[in-house]
């Protein structure tokens, strides 16, 4: 898919990877991005292309109303989010199923709400905005890692029942990038542009799965061995 001419959604479009999703696919020639935002009054997008709309991936109502408003779209990136910090034995269970709500249960609403939209305009292609943390766990975020890890296997399944009316799904993998989520973090960090940037590249050639930096690589790579040693080698990496 070559994305210039494409009408295009993006969720959390406000800030973070999800504006710059939306400023790439201007960039590559959009003819027109829904940016979608809890506030989506807090957007200043400036380019007659940009449409806001409120998309809360905790409120139905709020996704079947953007699904409404957008029947055009062709291109659905899933990117808005949160990470609370939370474990899974002493944290707090609320913000525990607030993740999963918002990570799975949201995101799967909105591919639910769109997938007939999507049909309608000869497939098109749904693009899930997944971590490095779908693959494995580390301190002091147990919920969040758990939560990615079910939205990566929820796009595996969601493309096998896509393909049918045409729909590509593609993942997308990384490991932090230098956002508002990550305030606080010292570790290595990518530049939030190069995820848009690496993700539209890959549907020129219908790639289902983008690895985005080293680090997810090395991660990839090393799950596939014993765990102890790959945790091992976390826990050095990560100075947990």
């Amino acid at each position: 898919m070559n994305v210039t001419d494409q009408i295009a959604l993006v969720t959390g479009a406000n800030r973070g990877i999800g504006r710059q999703y939306v400023l790439e696919l201007l960039e590559r020639g959009a003819r027109r991005v829904y940016a979608t935002a809890r506030r989506p009054e807090a957007l200043d997008l400036a380019d007659h292309r940009v449409v806001p709309l409120r998309l809360d991936l905790l409120d139905r109502g709020s996704i079947a109303a953007a699904a409404a408003a957008a029947p055009d779209v062709t291109v659905l990136v899933n990117n808005a989010g949160i990470s609370t910090g939370a474990g899974l034995v002493t944290g707090d269970l609320v913000d525990a199923h607030r993740e999963m709500d918002t990570h799975l249960w949201g995101t799967l609403d909105v591919i639910r709400a769109f997938a007939p939209v999507l049909a309608g305009n000869r497939g098109g292609a749904v693009v899930n905005v997944l971590s490095a943390l779908s693959w494995f766990a580390a301190p002091r975020g147990g919920a969040y890692a758990v939560a990615k890890a079910a939205e990566w296997n929820m796009t595996n399944a969601v493309r096998l029942e896509l393909a049918a009316q045409g729909t590509l799904v593609q993942g997308v993998l990384l490991g932090a990038a230098e956002t508002d989520i990550t305030a606080g973090y010292d570790g290595p960090m990518i530049d939030p542009r190069d995820v848009p940037r690496a993700s539209l590249d890959a549907l020129g050639s219908d790639a289902i799965e983008v690895i985005v930096d080293d680090w997810t690589a090395m991660v990839k790579q090393s799950v596939s061995g014993d765990p102890a040693e790959f945790y091992e080698r976390i826990t050095q990496l990560l100075g947990a």
